[in-house]
């Protein structure tokens, strides 16, 4: 695991694990940085920003009944 590597970081540390280990990178993984953490070659990206960063709303789901 990467954890919180710049994205311009994760090509070294590709080279180093060359090939040997599944990599996944996470920490700072947001809807700005994923695609050029995604472009490094990484084989997994997780991010907390989907559940602790998410706006929430305020929705109901009233029914009428007759």
């Amino acid at each position: 695991m990467l954890d919180n590597f710049a994205p311009a970081d994760i090509p070294a540390a590709l080279e180093l694990i060359d090939g040997q280990a599944i990599v996944e990178a996470s920490g700072n993984v947001n809807a700005a940085t994923v695609a050029e953490i995604a472009e490094t070659g990484v084989d997994i990206i997780s991010s907390g920003a989907i559940t602790h960063s998410v706006a929430a709303i305020d929705l109901g789901l009233d029914m009428v009944i007759g």
